[in-house]
């Protein structure tokens, strides 16, 4: 083999790498975003739940003014 094919051979490999490399790391960053809306959605239902419950256990008398 002539040392450009060497170099075509290498380049395709580094390219190869490159792809994976980037191919996982969107892997990790979409996950990484899914666990973060997901507790973001947990936040905002245990908030909506205490926001009830205060609201049904607040004295009526408070509420008039």
């Amino acid at each position: 083999m002539e040392g450009s094919q060497y170099l075509e051979i290498i380049c395709i490999r580094l390219a190869d790498i490159g792809y994976r490399a980037f191919s996982a790391s969107m892997m990790l960053l979409t996950a990484y975003r899914g666990y973060l809306c997901t507790m973001r959605g947990i936040r905002y239902w245990e908030k909506q739940k205490q926001l009830k419950l205060a609201a049904k256990n607040q004295d009526p008398e408070i509420m008039k003014d």
